[in-house]
């Protein structure tokens, strides 16, 4: 019997996410790997996608734009995203 995967910890940076799927592919390719050793990095490559994704959702949300002004000032606007 499979042990569940345990879940992404939310403190792990993207960069080690995607190295971390990264693997997973690698392993995954291998075409000895076990069926039950496929199927626990399969479920381990979901969480950690899902986990990569809202890092990158919170990311846009918080993405600000820092736009000039014509007196020579700064201000922060948020992300234009009407090209969506």
């Amino acid at each position: 019997m499979n042990k569940a995967p345990k879940a992404p910890d939310p403190a792990v940076p993207f960069e080690a996410r995607l190295e971390r799927l990264e693997a997973i592919v690698r392993e995954l390719d291998d075409e000895e790997v076990p069926l039950d050793r496929a199927l626990t990095l399969f479920e381990e490559g979901v969480g950690e996608l899902k986990a990569a994704q809202a890092a990158l959702a919170q990311a846009e949300a918080t993405l600000k734009v820092l736009v000039e002004r014509a007196d020579g000032t700064f201000a922060l606007n948020e992300l234009d995203r009407r090209g969506d």
